[in-house]
């Protein structure tokens, strides 16, 4: 009995080199399956760097049509109070002269902000997905938005506080009547039509009229900056979508 477990003891091939071949196979199958993973993975995060990439790339199209619309009713606004020497001339000898200031007024009595088209970028924070895309988009993609962010700080502040200065203020020159007719003929964005009959300052104060025109020359100023502030956040917007189409080959 003893020979006989010691010959199941060294049976045939059970020796050393087959234990270690054994390990050394099942060792090779699992460093090779997580290679594949490894790969695997590296090429589900490509691709989600590219889809990244391509809809930020469809964001700044968005954004740029965006831009154009604010930037023209920027310029509407500019040209028609560039008009505001003149007519403060004429009503500070005539009080009652007013139809100069119709068109002032309804180019004054909003603001329109401009929003970034920001579903890429919520994703890419988010999701953690800025880890995925090179260093060269991924640092494109946030200097865009540190220009933005500055830009949105000014159309909260300067911008809107100069356009709340002048609607609070005309709230104390204006009459009544003329008023209810401005609103209900600007309503939607049409311009408000002069009523030759209809006065429009509530009292002769002049006062309160220099102040309304101070108050409405800031208004231009901080108008024509923001315009220009636009038409830099446009440009730049522009240059990445040919960045980014010359480099990934977009349409």
């Amino acid at each position: 009995m003893e020979t006989h477990a010691n010959h199941l003891h060294h049976a045939p091939g059970k020796n050393f080199w087959h234990y270690f071949y054994e390990f050394l196979m099942l060792f090779l199958a699992v460093f090779c399956g997580f290679l594949a993973e490894n790969v695997r993975e590296h090429r589900v995060e490509a691709e989600r760097a590219e889809q990244y990439v391509i809809s930020f790339y469809e964001d700044l199209k968005s954004d740029t049509a965006k831009i154009s619309k604010a930037m023209e009713y920027d310029e509407q606004k500019i040209l028609a109070l560039n008009n505001m020497y003149n007519c403060y001339d004429t009503i500070n000898k005539n009080w009652k002269a007013t139809n100069c200031m119709w068109e002032l007024i309804n180019k004054s009595q909003t603001n329109r902000v401009f929003q970034l088209t920001d579903r890429t970028l919520k994703q890419l924070s988010n999701a953690g997905g800025f880890r995925l895309l090179g260093k060269e988009d991924s640092d494109s993609i946030i200097s865009y938005e540190s220009q933005f962010n500055a830009f949105a700080d000014f159309q909260s502040t300067a911008f809107q506080e100069a356009q709340d200065n002048v609607r609070n203020t005309y709230s104390m020159i204006v009459d009544f009547k003329a008023n209810a007719h401005i609103q209900g003929t600007s309503l939607g964005g049409d311009t408000a039509k002069v009523n030759p009959g209809m006065p429009l300052l509530f009292s002769s104060d002049k006062n309160l009229l220099n102040k309304y025109f101070n108050e409405l020359l800031l208004y231009w100023r901080v108008t024509k900056g923001h315009r220009a502030q636009l038409e830099k956040l446009n440009m730049k917007a522009g240059r990445l979508i040919e960045f980014y189409k010359t480099k990934h080959q977009l349409e």
